[in-house]
């Protein structure tokens, strides 16, 4: 978990590109929404893994989504509730349903249909957010953390010193 940390801000101060780890940060919120225990959220994994986006900061992101989303599965819950009863939509799900291993992704669950729904609405905002905070980091934020007080105190502690050399080999 630590190097995770420590990966995702060296990629925040380093030349990796903004829209990578915006993009991170988007995936991360979507998967980080929905629940685990299904095919689509293995196969969305597996697809967003694959991409080229900075994997410490989805990783991250995906956990703290995670920890957040159970206090929204009630919202979760109407959405997908709301899409799945739609007249138009059932007879493509009765489709769906007749293929072999479709229904594992559990798209017939309220809450991951909702999460997934979600997920996809918030993607776009997670990037902006995600690109801003980046661009607001590196002009006004990175060098003056790197010249605080408390930064240069505890690059002398040798556990800390011994955790950058780590890092940076990594």
């Amino acid at each position: 978990m630590l190097k995770t940390l420590i990966k995702m801000i060296n990629a925040f101060s380093s030349n990796t590109d903004p829209g990578a780890i915006a993009h991170a940060f988007a995936c991360g919120v979507l998967l980080g929404f929905m629940p685990k225990g299904n095919l689509l959220w293995v196969l969305l994994f597996v697809f967003i893994f694959f991409m080229r986006i900075q994997r410490a900061t989805f990783s991250l992101t995906v956990i703290v989504a995670a920890l957040f989303a159970p206090l929204l599965d009630d919202v979760f819950n109407s959405v997908g509730y709301w899409i799945l009863v739609k007249e138009s939509l059932i007879p493509v799900y009765t489709k769906l349903l007749d293929i072999p291993f479709v229904a594992f992704t559990k798209f017939n669950n309220t809450v991951v249909m909702g999460s997934l729904i979600i997920g996809l609405a918030c993607y776009i905002p997670a990037y902006v957010f995600g690109r801003l905070g980046i661009w607001l980091w590196r002009k006004y934020f990175a060098d003056a953390v790197r010249r605080s007080r408390i930064v240069k105190l505890t690059k002398q502690i040798p556990l800390i010193q011994k955790l950058s050399s780590l890092a940076s080999k990594i």
